[in-house]
């Protein structure tokens, strides 16, 4: 893999903050911060889980697969991002750009369908209570886990292989500050049909599938609150699904804007390219465990005892 058919491999270079390299630094800071409170985050929703015996339920095991793929998700693009904002290190070879974008995009592929796993637990709870143990068992938990994981392995890993295949020969600079598939694909000059088609075809089996399905859930959800004769009851059973339902619109919201600014923002100022991608790399990690925390009342009471017991 050659840049501009020399001998040299290939590198791409990350975009900070156009014009204020001078304080990127600084810059790095909040950042730093926002990564400091997602790993903080979801370690702590970790540790509840595993240590509260009473917490091993369905719900709640789906919420501890959703915190080590968000802590993953923020491994997997910390170390370029800090690097770039601390040391102005922009240059990253093919393989690492390639690996980054692998790892990104199959995390978000494995997180959507947990979303859609929890959707379905939500889903089950409400409208069909009395078989939600019998369904929802620690085998079908974890099958599902796995195969929500080998989803996403299979249907990303054939684009850094069709990446490689392309020609690069114009100058590589991207739009964010770690790299994704359609800022990757852009720059190259040679035919890249086969990777739109595919792009396409993965995020609408993927994304487009979760989606739906987890509108479809709280349709027949809703339909089945509704039905509820008491008032109290129907708030109570609608109040179980909030906190998920935030996830939902925390992860779909900036996948959705990323996309759109991908496909349609070509004049769009670099700065809307660089903070999508801020959002929808850092946003859902950063503020899941929060959201949680705040509407989950298991999970803040055994915060608040662990802060209190502390001396």
């Amino acid at each position: 893999m050659t840049h501009n058919g020399s001998s040299k491999p290939l590198l791409f270079l990350l975009t900070g903050f156009p014009g204020l390299e001078h304080v990127h630094p600084w810059i790095a800071v909040p950042i730093g911060l926002m990564y400091f409170i997602a790993i903080c985050g979801n370690a702590t929703i970790l540790a509840i889980i595993r240590a509260e015996s009473s917490l091993h339920k369905p719900m709640y095991l789906f919420l501890a697969m959703l915190a080590v793929t968000d802590l993953c998700l923020v491994a997997t693009t910390l170390p370029t991002m800090l690097r770039l904002f601390w040391f102005n290190a922009r240059a990253v070879s093919f393989g690492v750009c390639a690996t980054q974008m692998f790892f990104t995009h199959s995390l978000s592929c494995v997180e959507s369908g947990i979303l859609l796993a929890m959707a379905f637990d939500r889903f089950v709870a409400i409208s069909n209570p009395l078989r939600y143990s019998l369904v929802l068992t620690g085998s079908t938990i974890a099958k599902t886990g796995l195969l929500m994981l080998l989803r996403g392995v299979l249907f990303v890993l054939p684009a850094p292989l069709l990446l490689r295949r392309l020609r690069y020969c114009r100058t590589n600079t991207l739009s964010h500050s770690f790299c994704v598939h359609q800022d990757m694909m852009k720059l190259a000059c040679s035919d890249r049909r086969v990777n739109v088609i595919y792009g396409l075809f993965a995020v609408l089996s993927t994304f487009g599938i979760d989606s739906l399905l987890v509108l479809l859930s709280y349709l027949v959800i809703v339909k089945t609150v509704l039905s509820i004769a008491s008032g109290l009851e129907r708030l109570r059973a609608l109040d179980t699904c909030v906190s998920h339902l935030c996830a939902v619109l925390l992860f779909y919201i900036p996948l959705i804007g990323l996309t759109i600014v991908h496909r349609f923002g070509e004049r769009a100022s670099p700065l809307v390219h660089i903070l999508m991608g801020f959002t929808y790399v850092l946003i859902p990690p950063m503020l899941n465990p929060i959201v949680y925390s705040i509407k989950v009342t298991q999970i803040r009471q055994r915060i608040l005892r662990r802060l209190q017991s502390r001396p």
